[in-house]
């Protein structure tokens, strides 16, 4: 489990992240996939040589790999300790891991990301491909009418000619600075669609960490001492849990101060 945890930790990390880089998201998705799938065909050998010496260090009894393998109750079954191990609780726990994955980052989700990484400057617009872009408004139809959508396509033509020659946006960081320095520069008038392009991935990040957020807190919140709750109270105690970075230079007396003057108090606090 710590080989397993310690592969998916990055992009675990990455996601939950307000402030999420596109590119960096797909092609964490990818490789961590195959990376799993690298350790559940190849990996067992060595884990288990891991287990060999950790048990010799400590002196613990180790079972011969070849011979039958028997159950906490002591029966003997027909398969040997080599498939328990890697087959029945290896691989078992693997493909659940990567079947977990498939049904958080569908295809759907991984393409979503893909299509977004298409508006990147990076390498003078390299992975600029204007077919991903297309799809990825056809995705966000209430966002876009249907004579919007044909004029994007030429718009998203003009737009790849016109900025690939601006020495001003060769070196960006990322679709955040891109988008910033498009209202700066006034080019999100001239090209209105593409900048709306821009606000939709940008935003789609901070939307779903801060929903996941929201609700892993409200399970911590929402505990039986407080299954009456009201819902003023559980909004102020879940904007106090989720964002916790706007509320650093928060000082307690401020808060007591402001909570004496709301009304009379038998005591001074």
């Amino acid at each position: 489990m710590l080989e397993i945890f310690g592969l998916t930790d990055t992009l675990s990390r990455h996601l939950q992240k307000k402030d999420q880089n596109i590119l960096e998201v797909a092609s964490l998705v990818k490789v961590t996939m195959k990376t799993l799938k690298a350790l559940r065909n190849n990996a067992f050998p060595s884990i288990l040589e891991k287990v060999f010496s950790f048990c010799q260090k400590h002196k613990i009894k180790i079972v011969e790999i070849s011979e039958c393998y028997v159950t906490p109750r002591n029966r003997r079954t027909k398969i040997t300790n080599q498939h328990h191990f890697e087959v029945d609780i290896f691989h078992t726990i693997l493909d659940m891991q990567i079947q977990e994955f498939g049904n958080r980052l569908s295809e759907v989700s991984t393409d979503l990301l893909e299509y977004m990484s298409a508006l990147s400057h990076c390498n003078s617009f390299s992975m600029f491909d204007k077919s991903k872009l297309v799809k990825l408004s056809e995705l966000y139809k209430t966002d876009f009418t249907d004579l919007e959508m044909v004029y994007l396509d030429g718009q998203l033509e003009t737009y790849y000619h016109f900025l690939i020659d601006d020495e001003g946006f060769a070196n960006l960081k990322g679709i955040a600075d891109l988008s910033r320095l498009m209202v700066e520069t006034r080019k999100h008038r001239s090209f209105p669609l593409v900048y709306r392009l821009l606000k939709l991935t940008l935003v789609l990040p901070v939307a779903t960490a801060t929903t996941e957020r929201c609700f892993s807190v409200m399970k911590l919140l929402k505990t039986e001492l407080r299954n009456k709750i009201g819902d003023d109270f559980m909004n102020d105690a879940l904007i106090y849990s989720v964002e916790k970075e706007a509320l650093v230079d928060v000082r307690i007396e401020r808060v007591m101060e402001h909570f004496q003057k709301m009304g009379k108090r038998r005591c001074r606090l």
